[in-house]
């Protein structure tokens, strides 16, 4: 079966690669990078899987980057929820309407001179207003028992592989484990978000106590295990696909990722030159990450769906999908990747074009019995 940009596809009868261990039924979601445009692409996301039933039903939540400010204010209100017949009742007052707010704040421009003028680093900053306006003093352990699990992915520049974030614990396999971590939940979340170069690293001072005992990490040692830099999860893993594909059978992604186009003059200054390269890296990691994603779908080795802030909703076939004009959608998914500003129309046309696509992935690859939506959530449409 031939796959574009677009596609989305589940296939059932699970056959996985040889060693590979067989994935347990849950469902996991994913929400990518993509700075304030992720962060209310993936609002959409969230309300319309929760009108459809499934957001009571996730087993996992991985996200990276302005994914993470999103899961991450999720998992902080889960408490407050009120879930009634697998619905919750309260999303758009305690999430949605905070991060709204909340996108109303640029605060990469003003956490860049501060963090040059001021003491303290650019990450720094960056944590303070999310601890500011979003997390308050919440650490890890605020966010709910399992299910689901919330996991807030963030690269370590010394080893170069995932750190993990969790309420259980966070980890590094080849560093090791802290237990039940306290860890702020904005310092978390900083460190998913930290897009190289500019706000990137985010370092992290631990105890190298606070370490469970070493199981054969090679760099269970000092200076890994006393001080940490991080750089945005979406260096390593764009989608947050890894710590959910391996373990449960059904894959939901939301990709708000920006789609790269040539340049004929990308510039041959160091710092244009620099961010050229970096988006060609970036475009790279989130390409073979869905290209494992859809040969898992298409091998049956995992089930779900994949929709992007780039799809086409036409190319679904879902009957009675929303109206999502494919022009609309370009001027969308072209908001560029920033922690800045976005105006309450932008705003709202994201949330209304995840909603939408969103509905289109789920009614055609996972249940084409769910109903149809009525309406966009905003009347603007997209």
């Amino acid at each position: 079966m031939p796959f574009s940009e677009q596609d989305s596809v589940t296939l059932s009868s699970p056959v996985n690669e040889p060693g590979e261990r067989e994935p347990q039924a849950g469902i996991a979601l994913c929400l990518s990078g993509g700075g304030y445009r992720a962060m209310i692409f993936h609002l959409g996301a969230l309300w319309r899987l929760n009108e459809l039933g499934y957001l009571a039903k996730l087993q996992r939540v991985s996200s990276v980057s302005g994914g993470s400010i999103t899961a991450g204010m999720l998992g902080l209100k889960w408490s407050k929820l009120a879930f009634k017949d697998g619905i919750a009742q309260r999303l758009l007052p305690e999430v949605i309407a905070p991060i709204r707010a909340f996108a109303h704040e640029t605060i990469d421009v003003g956490s860049v001179l501060k963090g040059v003028f001021l003491p303290g680093t650019i990450s720094d900053k960056v944590t303070a207003a999310y601890r500011e306006h979003l997390f308050g003093k919440a650490t890890l352990q605020d966010l709910p028992d399992d299910p689901p699990r919330f996991v807030i992915n963030a690269t370590n520049v010394q080893t170069g592989v995932l750190w993990r974030f969790s309420k259980p614990y966070m980890r590094d396999y080849l560093v090791g484990e802290v237990k039940h971590p306290t860890v702020s939940l904005a310092t978390a979340v900083a460190a998913s978000s930290a897009f190289p170069p500019i706000l990137s690293p985010a370092r992290l001072e631990l105890d190298p106590a606070s370490f469970s005992p070493p199981d054969g990490e090679p760099y269970h040692k000092l200076p890994f295990t006393k001080d940490v830099y991080l750089s945005d999860g979406g260096v390593y893993d764009n989608l947050g696909l890894e710590t959910a594909w391996k373990r449960y059978r059904t894959i939901l992604v939301s990709d708000a990722g920006l789609a790269m186009g040539a340049d004929p003059d990308p510039g041959t200054d160091w710092a244009t030159h620099a961010k050229r390269v970096l988006d060609m890296i970036d475009n790279q990691v989130r390409a073979l990450r869905k290209r494992q994603l859809l040969a898992g779908f298409t091998s049956g080795a995992r089930d779900g769906a994949y929709w992007s802030v780039r799809s086409d909703i036409a190319d679904y076939g879902t009957p009675n999908a929303l109206p999502c004009p494919p022009e609309r959608v370009a001027e969308l998914a072209r908001i560029p990747t920033r922690l800045a500003k976005m105006p309450d129309d932008a705003q709202e046309r994201l949330i209304n074009w995840g909603y939408a696509i969103t509905d289109a992935a789920m009614r055609r690859w996972v249940d084409p019995a769910l109903p149809a939506p009525n309406a966009f959530p905003y009347p603007r449409g997209v």
